[in-house]
């Protein structure tokens, strides 16, 4: 990855943007399907509705304190390719490799195959057909999602842009009317307990954290906006933190309601949570209008994570960092990375039969929150190595705020090393793999 390309050149970037189209793009980057479907996951593991409540709070806060950590490398280096830039001037070009390998191998096909996995779960329940249909209607949301990218990042990008006004329908419309109507459950912050069975308040926050943050995730790919902002220095941590503040009272709003329309045990463990609920809400007719809307959203974030997540394998093949880069940079006649898509594509189904939403999901997170505690070590390592480095934006309350990012990245990843060993062992083992392939990939390049 070349750092002093002209192509990458911070000043020929086109600023254009300004606050408002900021704070969408934060928020539409990171509100998808994890808002409506992980209230069961962190129901199940937190045992309390007071516990669940802190672990939304606390999973905004903590992404506040990242985002605006992140922000500063993203002002300082805003470059094509985002966190491997980070981390290759940090830590050099191996490590920025394993976090390529990571995402192509494990976060963006996972990601693509939870969201697969929980659109087929919601059209069985919607249509009650049987379950086994789950995965087969997941890949055919799957498959139908690459063709219509197939067609050309403007049909893509236009797809993206109305799945996201219908986004934002569900949420709204749970919300008001959900406040609106009594509920039959009292929800309520203090004070915090954890339920019993979920292994003791540590063990309960650990997990009901690292299930909130796959809500929350998103956040760094804001960043890349640093180098198109017409102020960023000013408007980025405004953006970073307006978004993230937003995004946090939504889902506050939005789990309240789940939470005060049906009892804590029919949401735990329970997939169709949202629908349950949109049910209690609006009735048989309005549930199910609501849970076509949910849907649409699936779809759409299906869409955003598929439209960029076949990029990176093609650029890491332009750059002779993967096996068969030859094919992996052939694009079809639309100029779409098509072998690097169906390559992500094949890898997405395959985890489809291998793992559930939540299991994928927390494979996920855990994974690439190894790497975004070492973005923010990275500014620490930055600020003491190139002070002067160009800073348009420094993240406030320095060292204060990235302390905090770190020390909660190292929770998250502690936490579920001993909550979840084999799930971990898994993430990292995936990662790993990525060893051989680099120091190969190196022999070959250097002949």
């Amino acid at each position: 990855m070349n750092n002093d390309s002209s192509a990458s050149n911070p000043q020929e970037l086109k600023r254009s943007m300004n606050l408002v189209s900021a704070i969408s793009t934060v928020m539409g980057t990171v509100i998808g399907a994890g808002v409506f479907f992980k209230v069961s996951n962190v129901s199940e593991v937190t045992g309390s509705t007071s516990m669940s409540m802190l672990v939304w709070l606390l999973g905004g806060l903590i992404s506040l304190c990242a985002g605006l950590t992140g922000a500063e490398l993203a002002a300082a280096l805003p470059q094509t390719g985002g966190m491997l830039v980070y981390i290759e001037r940090a830590y050099g070009k191996l490590p920025s490799f394993l976090l390529g390998w990571a995402q192509v191998i494990v976060y963006f096909p996972a990601s693509i195959a939870a969201k697969g996995i929980i659109f087929g779960t919601q059209v069985v329940n919607l249509f009650h057909v049987d379950a086994k249909m789950i995965v087969p209607f997941g890949i055919a949301a799957l498959v139908s999602v690459e063709l219509i990218n197939f067609l050309g990042a403007k049909v893509a990008g236009a797809f993206q842009s109305i799945t996201l006004f219908f986004k934002l329908i569900p949420l709204a419309l749970i919300v008001i009317f959900g406040l609106l109507q009594p509920g039959g459950v009292t929800v309520s912050l203090f004070p915090v307990t954890a339920g019993s069975g979920t292994g003791g308040f540590i063990t309960a926050l650990g997990a009901g954290l690292l299930a909130t943050m796959y809500a929350y995730d998103g956040w760094i790919h804001v960043g890349n906006i640093a180098g198109e902002l017409k102020n960023p220095s000013r408007d980025l941590p405004r953006a970073i933190t307006g978004g993230i503040i937003g995004i946090m009272v939504i889902y506050l709003a939005v789990n309240f309601v789940f939470l005060h329309t049906l009892p804590l045990n029919a949401l735990a463990g329970n997939e169709s949570a949202a629908m349950d609920v949109a049910g209690k809400i609006f009735g048989g007719m309005g549930g199910k209008l609501i849970t076509i809307g949910i849907l649409v959203s699936i779809y759409g974030t299906l869409n955003g994570y598929t439209l960029t997540g076949m990029r990176l394998p093609y650029v890491m093949a332009e750059n002779r960092e993967l096996p068969f880069s030859k094919y992996l940079t052939r694009l079809n006649k639309n100029q779409i990375p098509y072998v690097a898509g169906l390559f992500q594509l094949a890898l997405a189904i395959a985890l489809m039969f291998v793992g559930g939403f939540d299991t994928l999901t927390d494979m996920l997170v855990f994974v690439i929150w190894l790497f975004y505690t070492l973005v923010f070590v990275a500014v620490i390592v930055l600020r003491r190595r190139e002070p002067d480095l160009p800073r348009p934006y420094k993240v406030p309350l320095y060292p204060i705020v990235p302390l905090i990012a770190i020390l909660s990245g190292v929770f998250i990843i502690v936490s579920t090393l001993i909550t979840q060993f084999t799930l971990a062992m898994i993430g990292i083992g995936l990662t790993i793999l990525g060893l051989p392939v680099y120091y190969y990939m190196q022999r070959i390049n250097n002949k």
